[in-house]
């Protein structure tokens, strides 16, 4: 059959939609082309927030609306996390785990059933880590999801019982996929979890461990890791990792607030000094490191000033890049019940006035590049009205167009040296250096 791959969500749900699509070609389908109509569609989803599951709903309308025969199988978050749901649009509903069952519903149906099959297995305590096949072997970064589940309960989270607790992928199975992955021609290597901090205390691997093995694999340059939580970042892992000459200075340390009583109410491991000093022993250790965060605003009973000690706290820190959310109430969590939530108005307002500090910050991190030199992996061409330019990330994470009048042919998936002459909106821009392939 020919398939179409929706992804709602985090990075770590578009690592499994492409491990998924992978496991769909194995069996014979076919990724439908543009103008196509595809026979299977399957809906990767998110629960994180109440408005992920309405655009779920409202993706599952949609396409039965304009595919009335197709096969809809929906997975991911939203099912598991809430398994009573109403999936009438759906043929098929799994959640995050027994991925194998939907594979045997599709060899099964070949066209919409009359009624929707579920199978939405419960997370038991001591599960072993279930791996996917790793990212498309067309791009020049592989996404490995090494951990899945969380244990921390934060009072607005459902991850927790949409994942389960923590399990990490076994030692012997991470370095055959390290293996694969370079054996592919993957020059960078992303480590992906749902709560990647806690790889390995299942194993008895470290996250540092685990960034050595891909490491240590020929053709390999980069070793990136995904978004950690603060308190899992010793002083031990973080000697470990700059001791390792391919590791990507790049730190996307989860916030979430400034404010010390509002992360006590978020259950959150860490107060504002623990983080800071965190960041300042980064900065000793890498100095060219970049920090990216989260931060929620309105969650209740935040006010006024915490939300002004978290707008100085995010000034203070500099961070290279902060991703704003309004607080959403999420049914199944305590934040949900709590008194004195926030009008949405001030929520947004909030929301605005976070999101232009990030965006001056943005460009202070973006503007300290001009006229440096960077090492850039470059990863696609891309075609924009009448300019074609090449696109790339620098070891801290920051994104690179070079323009083709600046550059060299046949750049993909090498790495070099550019000179930076700038940026736009978020992204830097440069030239090639003469001979400057890494």
């Amino acid at each position: 059959m020919q398939y179409q791959v929706y992804t709602l969500g985090c990075k770590v749900n578009q690592t499994e939609s492409a491990g998924l699509s992978q496991m769909l070609r194995a069996e014979g389908h076919t990724l439908a082309e543009n103008g196509s109509m595809p026979e299977l569609l399957l809906v990767n989803s998110c629960a994180v927030t109440a408005e992920s599951v309405r655009k779920a709903k409202q993706l599952l309308r949609s396409l039965r609306r304009k595919h009335p025969n197709a096969l809809i199988v929906l997975t991911g978050c939203w099912p598991q996390a809430f398994p009573e749901d109403d999936f009438a649009d759906a043929d098929f509903v799994t959640g995050t785990k027994n991925r194998d069952a939907l594979l045997q519903f599709i060899a099964a149906h070949g066209t919409r059933t009359a009624i929707t099959e579920t199978q939405i297995a419960p997370y038991q305590s001591g599960e072993a880590f279930s791996p996917l096949p790793c990212a498309d072997t067309e791009r020049t970064r592989a996404f490995l999801k090494i951990q899945d589940g969380c244990n921390q309960f934060c009072t607005y989270c459902i991850i927790p019982y949409a994942r389960g607790r923590c399990r990490s992928m076994p030692p012997e199975r991470l370095a055959i996929e390290a293996k694969s992955l370079a054996a592919q021609g993957f020059r960078e290597i992303v480590l992906t979890g749902i709560n990647l901090g806690f790889f390995g205390m299942d194993t008895g691997q470290t996250l540092a461990e685990a960034v050595a093995v891909c490491a240590a694999e020929e053709g390999v340059c980069r070793v990136r890791l995904g978004s950690l939580e603060p308190e899992r970042m010793t002083e031990e892992t973080l000697l470990a990792l700059r001791s390792c000459g391919k590791f990507c200075p790049q730190f996307h340390l989860s916030l979430q607030s400034g404010s010390d009583a509002v992360l006590k109410r978020m259950n959150r491991r860490y107060d504002t000094a623990q983080y800071r000093a965190l960041a300042e022993r980064i900065h000793v250790l890498f100095p060219d490191a970049a920090l990216t965060t989260d931060v929620i605003v309105g969650f209740p009973g935040e006010t006024d000033a915490d939300f002004a000690e978290t707008l100085a706290f995010v000034r203070e820190m500099g961070f290279a890049k902060v991703h704003v959310f309004p607080y959403s109430p999420r049914e199944g969590t305590k934040a949900a019940a709590f008194p004195d939530q926030v009008d949405p108005r001030v929520k947004n307002e909030r929301a605005a006035a976070l999101s232009q500090l990030a965006d001056e910050i943005r460009r202070a991190h973006l503007a300290k590049y001009a006229g440096k030199t960077a090492e850039v992996l470059v990863e696609n061409e891309k075609h924009k009205d009448t300019q074609v330019f090449y696109q790339g990330h620098t070891a801290d994470g920051t994104l690179v167009k070079i323009f083709a009048e600046n550059a060299e042919k046949g750049l993909q998936n090498s790495l070099i040296c550019v000179t930076i002459e700038g940026y736009e909106t978020d992204a830097l821009t440069g030239r090639t250096i003469s001979g400057g392939t890494v």
